[in-house]
């Protein structure tokens, strides 16, 4: 297993990991099976969707936010509700195949850390299984 660390300066972020896995998989050597990324934070996610247009980043942030934003009856002590529930919603991980050494991604997809509760400095695991 391998980890990367990723500092956000915005409460809600979604940060491109997509470099970084990749170089992951490749000083692994491995010609084919999986890799999963996973992140163990409860106001953080992991997702895959486009990386080529800037806006989409933007747009999924501020749609997130539209859908779930601070609501007064929340109870959670620490006021970062909302956090938690886009970090359900997103999801902690993804696995993705990787054959002949490449992650299998679409032309225009990447890996993105989601930020749901900052600015923070962040864990991503990432493991590698196959051969």
């Amino acid at each position: 297993m391998e980890t990367i660390t990723v500092s956000t300066g915005q409460r809600n972020e979604l940060v491109d990991i997509t470099g970084k896995v990749n170089n992951i998989v490749r000083d692994a050597g491995l010609q084919n099976g999986n890799c999963v990324v996973y992140t163990p934070h409860t106001t953080a996610g992991i997702t895959i969707n486009e990386n080529a247009d800037p806006s989409v980043k933007h747009d999924i942030t501020l749609k997130l936010n539209d859908v779930i934003d601070d609501d007064p009856r929340f109870r959670h002590a620490e006021g970062n509700s909302d956090s938690h529930i886009k970090s359900s919603l997103v999801g902690c991980s993804e696995q993705i195949i990787i054959d002949n050494g490449r992650l299998v991604l679409g032309t225009w997809q990447g890996i993105f850390f989601c930020e749901f509760d900052g600015p923070r400095t962040r864990k991503v695991h990432v493991q590698i299984s196959g051969n």
